[in-house]
């Protein structure tokens, strides 16, 4: 299974500090579908991408609608928060960066108000190199943890060793023997971890060759150690102003009352879903073109069901829009789409 995904730079999955020791009952009080997913995003590194999209994308159980939901429910039952960050860089930009923090261990909304609000003046350089220190310190707990004995499999070859061993289909005088990719591999490891893509690593292996060329290996070697990229840079940051989100809508707390880092609105929403669910009710998007009306109409409508459902009010149903006159009129003239908009 490929690894998961990684956020844009800065983006991406935060672990909370001060969390317990993992077990395999962090989750046990939750239900099936978000106890797999707080298990799987539990397992994620550190800037991982965590939106709904990216987790349906590489959990099969399940899909966008239901990884959605259950980003609600893990936030109401505190295992997470969507935090958005103002950052002033030391070259005097400034930017506003979203995250997504998690702890296995359930916090209640006073832990979570009290460490955004600490957020405010952190030095996330230093902060990102404790945090990957502690993830590599855990990696290697689990790694030392005692598992049950499972069939012997070869490892898998890292992506250095695939991207080294893939020269020759890009240009096959630099074909390499088995043994000469286990030999660079660790050069070319250096280079992934620096920043450089694959096929950054590979134009710069298969560009510009002598005629004629003897020993590939040597000439990757050699180009390897020559044109190694610098070490990464990163301009100290630091947080001057953190807001929660609404993990539904990213509404920010200083627009809208935040419960379980939920708005009122979306927790009516989750309300509705259990409802439906509890009453065997399948709820599935509907591609757009298979539609009978509109697509606003049929949300709204989908919204009332649910709601109904729930035993909660329905919202009044909003005013035609002009889009929604831009269709040619009935047999009668239009008189039954102007009543409607009266």
């Amino acid at each position: 299974m490929p690894a998961h995904p990684q956020a844009k730079p800065g983006y991406g999955k935060r672990s909370a500090p001060d969390q317990l020791p993992r077990t395999g009952a962090d989750f046990a009080h939750l239900r099936t579908r978000e106890a797999a997913i707080a298990a799987y995003i539990d397992r994620m590194t550190e800037g991982a991408a965590i939106g709904y999209k990216a987790l349906a994308a590489n959990i099969a159980d399940y899909g966008q609608q239901a990884c959605a939901k259950s980003l609600k429910f893990l936030s109401e039952a505190g295992h997470l928060r969507l935090v958005k960050e103002h950052l002033a860089v030391a070259d005097n930009s400034l930017r506003w960066v979203t995250r997504t923090y998690f702890s296995r261990t359930s916090r209640d909304d006073e832990w979570w108000k009290a460490y955004v609000a600490g957020l405010r003046g952190v030095d996330l350089t230093g902060l990102d190199r404790d945090r990957d220190q502690d993830g590599e310190r855990e990696r290697e707990q689990d790694r030392d943890r005692p598992a049950a004995a499972p069939a012997p499999t070869p490892p898998a070859p890292t992506l250095a060793y695939r991207t080294l061993a893939r020269l020759g289909r890009t240009e096959p005088r630099m074909t390499l023997s088995a043994a000469e990719c286990a030999a660079l591999e660790s050069l070319a490891a250096q280079w992934l971890a620096r920043g450089a893509t694959p096929d950054h690593l590979t134009r710069s292996l298969t560009t510009g060759l002598p005629h004629p060329l003897h020993s590939p290996g040597a000439i990757a070697r050699k180009r390897l150690e020559s044109k190694m990229p610098p070490e990464p840079y990163q301009a100290p940051t630091h947080i001057t102003r953190a807001v929660m989100l609404c993990i539904g809508c990213e509404e920010p707390e200083t627009v809208v009352t935040l419960i379980g880092g939920v708005c009122l609105e979306c927790r009516e929403e989750m309300e509705a879903y259990d409802a439906a669910e509890s009453k065997g009710l399948v709820i599935d998007a509907v591609p757009d073109t298979f539609r009978a009306v509109p697509a606003q109409r049929e949300v709204a409508r989908r919204a009332d069901e649910l709601r109904a459902a729930a035993g909660l009010k329905a919202r009044p149903i909003p005013r035609p829009t002009h889009g929604d006159f831009a269709r040619p009129l009935p047999r009668n003239g239009g008189a039954d789409l102007v009543r409607g908009a009266e």
